[in-house]
Order: C-alpha cells, then sequence, then structure tokens
C-alpha cells in the first residue's frame, strides 16, 4: 500500500470508529447516567481491552517519573475534561449536532499549534481548514435546528471537549509518547484515570453498579468505550507521524460519521445539504497535506 494514503484510511477508520461512540452516548446518557460514572467505566473498559492486547503481544506500560505525566496529562486532556462537558451536553443536544460539532478541533488546534512553535503561517493549511469549517456551517445552517431555543446556552459546554482534544494532540505533537506506542500509552493512561475519577464518582454519588441488571444502555457504553480505546490509540500514533493538525482533520469524519450513524440508529433528522457539507470537509482535508518528513513507518515511534 502506498504509504502516503494510510494517513487518510487511519482517518477514515477514526471517524467512523468516534462517529459510532456519538449515538452510542446518546443512548447511554439519556438515562440519566452521571458523567463522572460514565467516564470511569469508560477507563475500565479500556484498561481491559487493550490490556489484554499487551498481555498477548508480551509488552505493557512503563511507569517512571515521565510515562506518568504523560499518562496524567492525556487521561485529563483526552478523557476526564473533554466527556465531563460531552456527556452533559450530549444529554439535551441532538448526537447529530455534537457529531457537527467535534469539527470545530482543527480550529482550536491550528492556533494552538502555532502558538507552541508547532506550525508555521501556510496560505493553503489555513485554506483547508476554513473550507471544512465551511462545511460545518453549510451542514447547520438551512434547516437543521435547535428543538428548543434555549438549549443554545449548551453550545458552550459542547465545544469545550474539542478544544480540549486540540491541546491534547498538540500536546503529544510537542513532546511524543516518552517511547512507548499508542497501546501502551492509551492503556496506561486509561490505568491511572481509573484512579483518578474514581473519587470523584464516589463523591457525587454517579457510581453506576455493574452487578444490577444490565438494560441496553450498559451495552451501549462498552460499545462506545471499544470504539474510543480504538480511535485514541489511532489518534496518537497518526500525530506521531503526521502533527496535531493534520491529525485534527479527523473532525470532519467524526461529523460525517457521526450525522450518518444517528440517522441510522437514532433515526434523527437532518439537513438535505448534508452531503454538500461533507464534499466540502473532504476537500478542506485534502488541502491540509501531512507533513513529509513526519509520515514514518509504523514500526517506528517518535519518542523525546
Amino acid at each position: 500500500m502506498n504509504v502516503s494514503l494510510i494517513p487518510y484510511i487511519v482517518l477514515i477508520l477514526m471517524g467512523a470508529a468516534w462517529g459510532l461512540s456519538i449515538p452510542l452516548t446518546k443512548i447511554t446518557v439519556s438515562t440519566g447516567y452521571g458523567q463522572f460514572g460514565l467516564i470511569f467505566w469508560q477507563f475500565v473498559v479500556a484498561a481491559i481491552v487493550l490490556g489484554f492486547v499487551l498481555v498477548v503481544r508480551r509488552k505493557r506500560p512503563l511507569f517512571e517519573r515521565k510515562t506518568i505525566l504523560l499518562f496524567i496529562v492525556l487521561a485529563l486532556l483526552g478523557t476526564i475534561f473533554p466527556n465531563s462537558a460531552s456527556y452533559v451536553a450530549t444529554y439535551y443536544l441532538p448526537a447529530s449536532f455534537i457529531a457537527i460539532l467535534i469539527a470545530t478541533v482543527p480550529m482550536f488546534s491550528f492556533p494552538i499549534a502555532m502558538l507552541m512553535g508547532l506550525e508555521k503561517k501556510d496560505f493553503r493549511r489555513i485554506s483547508g481548514l476554513f473550507i471544512g469549517l465551511l462545511g460545518v456551517v453549510i451542514l447547520t445552517a438551512p434547516e437543521v435546528s435547535f428543538p428548543d431555543r434555549h438549549l443554545l446556552i449548551f453550545i458552550p459546554l459542547a465545544l469545550l471537549a474539542p478544544f480540549f482534544y486540540a491541546i491534547e494532540g498538540n500536546y503529544v505533537d510537542k513532546y511524543g509518547t516518552a517511547g512507548q506506542d499508542p497501546i501502551q500509552t492509551f492503556t496506561g493512561a486509561s490505568i491511572l484515570g481509573t484512579f483518578m475519577i474514581l473519587p470523584v464518582t464516589i463523591f457525587t454519588g454517579q457510581w453506576i453498579d455493574p452487578f444490577q441488571p444490565w438494560p441496553i444502555e450498559n451495552y451501549t457504553h462498552i460499545a462506545s468505550s471499544c470504539c474510543h480505546a480504538f480511535a485514541y490509540c489511532a489518534y496518537v500514533w497518526l500525530v506521531s507521524r503526521a502533527g496535531a493538525v493534520f491529525t485534527a482533520q479527523v473532525a470532519y469524519f467524526v461529523t460525517a460519521w457521526g450525522v450518518a450513524w444517528s440517522i441510522l440508529i437514532l433515526g434523527e433528522e437532518t439537513s438535505r445539504y448534508l452531503w454538500l457539507s461533507v464534499a466540502f470537509m473532504f476537500f478542506g482535508m485534502f488541502l491540509v497535506l501531512p507533513k513529509n518528513n513526519r509520515i514514518k513507518t509504523t514500526s517506528n515511534v517518535r519518542a523525546h
């Protein structure tokens, strides 16, 4: 396979997985489960699934001073902070709209990358970002509306998730993963994240008892957690090879897949401008090409 195509294929698969997690999460939060309890079990599922993969590969996360800091940062920026906001917002907003808002990740990522010295001004790449944003505007503008106007107050809350994802992507881009592969990295972050969120879950009374009879919402949360684990590992892998700004283009695919999954699973209605929007998103993504010196073979992992 042409190596230059691999980043795009990974973007598509990541978008499909994360996009699927959006309507699944909508089903999960519809029962009123608290966000901290959901985050706890998301960490647990990821640690179990990815831990099994590491056992088969005869590897383990390395818990050293440098890696522990990495795990804490990724647990906070990649799951605890963004999901605390998005789970609440998803309860009130349509799943398709959450999928649309996630496409703002590149809008946050590019200026953060410039502030961190990771990117320079590039007219083509900036144009690609704004063309992708135009795709979001087309998708939301004419016919997609809120079921209730007072729900507009949850838009800033929903935007916190892409903001933290953008910071996280640039952090990995700048500091690397301390010599660990993506599965080791996310497993370590999930293990530490479990212990970090557990006291908050108990203190807030949001504990979810796994031994009670399981409604369908419990299964959808397991499925969405597995989707998140896969996509997150792919995200860390791609950031180390193509940079945070290119990888942030996954937000456009999450939007397209998220809207499509929401229609198929939840029966949500959307605008007839959907496919025109997707075309703009794809065109914008292809303008934001990977940096050639950052595309590496899968046998190498960038480390500092």
